[in-house]
């Protein structure tokens, strides 16, 4: 297989969420275009109850024009991923985790994106407050037995790729114990 480098990057355009480049690229005498978006990793966070639920929000996604059930997640910014989880989770649901753990990661979509999502699972959790979002985002929080996520995935309630993959994680985890 041949490696493709680039011979040549220009920005396209920058936002706060990615940088679209056009990269143009050569494999020995081979050369290629290819669209990148540049965008910074990212992380989702499976909250389980003591009581077997898990904490999902319902938010507007504006790509699809409609709203998503989903885990809360984002963008990691000027932190660790750990602490991006943390500040994920208390932004979109109000709570707060004593007890950690990372259960993996994907790339997002490796035909165009740069980044990688985090997986964490956050149990021993205390509620501290009401969901206060990023000021851009409008959440519902819900609570859904976690016997009951594959039949939301599997009704297309829960469509979200980076959440199912979430949950392939968490299952990877209960198959080992």
């Amino acid at each position: 297989m041949r490696r493709w480098l680039p011979e040549r990057i220009d920005e396209l355009f920058r936002h706060r969420l990615f940088t679209l480049e056009r990269h143009r690229l050569a494999a020995g005498p081979a050369r290629r275009e290819a669209v990148v978006l540049r965008a910074p990793d990212w992380v989702n966070v499976i909250p389980l109850l003591a009581g077997g639920e898990v904490v999902l929000v319902r938010q507007w996604r504006y790509g699809t024009a409609a709203p998503t059930l989903e885990i809360p997640g984002g963008m990691v910014e000027a932190e660790s991923e750990r602490e991006a989880a943390e500040r994920e989770l208390l932004e979109e649901t109000g709570y707060r985790a004593r007890s950690w753990r990372r259960l993996g990661e994907v790339h997002p979509n490796p035909a165009f994106l740069t980044n990688r999502c985090g997986t964490w699972l956050a149990t021993d959790l205390e509620r501290v407050g009401e969901p206060a979002g990023d000021g851009e985002e409008e959440i519902a929080v819900e609570r859904h037995p976690l016997a009951a996520i594959p039949e939301l995935i599997a009704a297309g309630e829960i469509t979200h790729a980076l959440v199912i993959a979430a949950f392939h994680h968490f299952d990877r985890l209960r198959c080992a114990r």
